[in-house]
């Protein structure tokens, strides 16, 4: 769970503007530091606070987000057979449950710190990789988190988290696919708007 904070705080407070001009790993940088601050000062975060945590989510985080590629990602070969209006779905509910989730990390955050690794982008490229390692205070082996980005209409998005080289998006399509085997996409709707309830009620 701790480690998908730092698959958040990447994007907490970044303008359209400012996605659209500069390069991902510069737009990392620039933005880190403060959300940092942000986390480490605010005594009703540091506290547990489910209601400002979930704020901080929707308003700074969720926006810097494709969650309709993250949705087609963890679909996989089912995705080609969702209706329009099933997608839509689909999307709603898998952004909900994705934030519900963060949500839940964003108070696990220390004294941790991001390191960014140089950036692979060609003139033109519209799908970067932007790597980074995430270190302990206390030593130890640092943590990989690398985030495909992909540059859209309102700039440059996040559409797939990796820890350790394993995809935070892709590992639901296994539940995904089993689910869709027996009762169809709409069973895998109901399911995921289920679960969200069920994780909703819990957090008040």
């Amino acid at each position: 769970m701790r480690n998908l904070l730092f698959s958040l705080i990447f994007f907490s407070s970044i303008g359209i503007v400012a996605a659209a001009e500069q390069a991902p790993d510069a737009l990392a940088r620039g933005v880190t530091d403060e959300v940092l601050q942000i986390v480490r000062s605010d005594k009703d975060l540091k506290a547990g606070d489910v209601r400002k945590a979930r704020e901080l989510i929707e308003s700074k985080i969720a926006p810097h987000f494709n969650f309709a590629s993250m949705t087609k990602l963890a679909m996989g070969k089912h995705w080609g057979a969702a209706s329009p209006d099933q997608r839509k779905q689909l999307t709603q509910e898998f952004r909900a449950l994705l934030v519900q989730t963060y949500t839940a990390s964003v108070t696990l955050y220390k004294d941790q710190t991001i390191e960014y690794r140089p950036l692979k982008m060609a003139p033109g490229d519209t799908d970067v990789l932007v790597r980074s390692l995430v270190k302990n205070p206390g030593g130890g082996e640092p943590v990989k988190i690398d985030y495909g980005m992909e540059k859209t209409d309102s700039g440059w998005k996040v559409y797939n988290v990796k820890v350790a080289d394993v995809s935070l998006v892709e590992s639901y399509r296994g539940s995904f696919n089993s689910e869709i085997s027996k009762n169809g996409v709409d069973g895998l709707i109901k399911t995921l708007r289920d679960k969200n309830r069920a994780l909703l009620a819990q957090a008040k």
